[in-house]
């Protein structure tokens, strides 16, 4: 898979922000940026505008793009709506999907099952992440999948880190094999509620992640 040059650097800077290199309000300038990455300021510019969409950070007029780390009232709050906006698509598109969507949805699974065989979150993030653009599609509702595409990306550098967890990238794969089982059976109710435990990050899932997000920070 090829994989662009400013997504690479986005990557970099997300695991930046999380070590602490990076702090809450630090200004990322995009000519040391540049000159860190040795590459020109464009795939710079593009990778901070994927932490601004990201909400890992901030854009101001004439001022630049300082970073901006949710808190963890915010960052629950976030991953509930998200929750519930993809088992609002996961009930949609199971009483819509084509066949074809069903088998590009097996594929990626299998792709997943690569990525953990290698043990490489970074890689099964980007076929999770065909994956459930494949459900935001099938829903059918245009304005929907605008939504729930806006949120992913806030959501992106933490679901990304969250796959890091041990076990965690298994027990994803596991639900992603319950949500086709669901699909192909159009049961919405099913669908919906397997989506909805497998975003959602209460409890638990929540404390694992704040915990690995302070580790990251020592």
């Amino acid at each position: 898979m090829d994989i662009r040059r400013a997504d690479i650097i986005a990557d970099a800077l997300e695991e930046l922000v999380f070590s602490g290199t990076f702090q809450d309000g630090d200004r990322l300038d995009e000519i040391k940026l540049s000159k860190q990455f040795d590459v020109s300021r464009t795939p710079i510019r593009e990778a901070l505008q994927r932490l601004v969409n990201s909400g890992l950070a901030e854009q101001f007029p004439r001022r630049g793009v300082f970073v901006r780390q949710p808190g963890p009232v915010e960052l629950m709050e976030m991953f509930e709506t998200m929750a519930e906006v993809e088992a609002v698509c996961g009930r949609l598109a199971a009483m819509r999907i084509s066949d074809a969507a069903i088998a590009d949805l097996e594929a990626a699974n299998q792709r997943c099952q690569k990525a953990i065989d290698q043990n490489d979150a970074d890689l099964y993030y980007r076929e999770n992440e065909r994956f459930h653009h494949i459900i935001y599609a099938q829903s059918g509702n245009a304005f929907l999948e605008g939504e729930v595409l806006r949120l992913h990306k806030r959501l992106k550098p933490y679901r990304r880190i969250q796959l890091r967890l041990r076990g965690r990238m298994a027990q994803s794969m596991d639900e992603h094999i319950q949500v086709v089982d669901a699909l192909k059976a159009g049961n919405t109710t099913l669908v919906a509620q397997v989506l909805r435990d497998h975003v959602a990050i209460q409890g638990e899932k929540f404390h694992h992640l704040m915990t690995s997000l302070r580790t990251a920070a020592q």
